[in-house]
């Protein structure tokens, strides 16, 4: 098969002779603007360049989408692990609230009133914040203080903790009527 590859195109019939004679005028015009920019002084790109460029620079783009992605799917895989390690931390360390239990105790969570049904002991704890209170799997749980501060630094959002009144203002005309803490509302 000797001959250029434009002529094995147009003898195997994958391209026409309109197709053919456009492409040879294509290729003429740019070799003659390549000559005129070399004549004038200016650099000329051959095609090689330019598709080089082309693929470098697409390489980088993709260098780039990959490392957004990798920092993504690491902070998530970390998010997820931190996750676990509150879940464990919580379940090891569950303040167990009798099913007899028949005090309600009022708190806000997202801006509504909640009640969790605790005995009179773990109140007591609650309004010392001894105790505090994780939303967890749906439901409000009871752990020690000491645990609710770890929880805390990882995830605050599951906390709820209920924080004594111990500021008082000198202005306030209600000073001297103190709310109890065991009040039932």
């Amino acid at each position: 098969m000797a001959g250029s590859l434009r002529d094995q195109l147009l003898k195997a019939g994958l391209v026409d002779k309109n197709k053919a004679k456009k492409s040879q005028h294509q290729e003429r015009k740019t070799n003659t603007q390549n000559r005129q920019a070399v004549k004038s002084g200016k650099k000329v790109k051959a095609k090689g360049q330019d598709i080089q460029q082309k693929i470098l620079k697409e390489q980088r783009a993709k260098q780039k989408r990959d490392h957004e992605l990798n920092k993504q799917r690491d902070l998530e895989q970390a998010k997820k692990a931190m996750n676990a390690e509150v879940r464990q931390i919580i379940l090891q360390n569950l303040v167990d609230v009798p099913k007899n239990a028949e005090t309600e105790y009022h708190f806000t969570h997202d801006k509504k009133v909640k009640k969790i049904y605790i005995t009179d002991e773990q109140q007591q704890q609650l309004v010392k914040s001894q105790l505090a209170i994780v939303f967890f799997d749906l439901q409000y749980k009871l752990i020690p203080d000491s645990v609710a501060e770890k929880v805390e630094d990882r995830i605050p959002d599951l906390l709820i903790r209920i924080k004594p009144d111990v500021s008082l203002d000198k202005d306030d005309p209600y000073a001297d009527f103190q709310v109890p803490d065991d009040l039932q509302w």
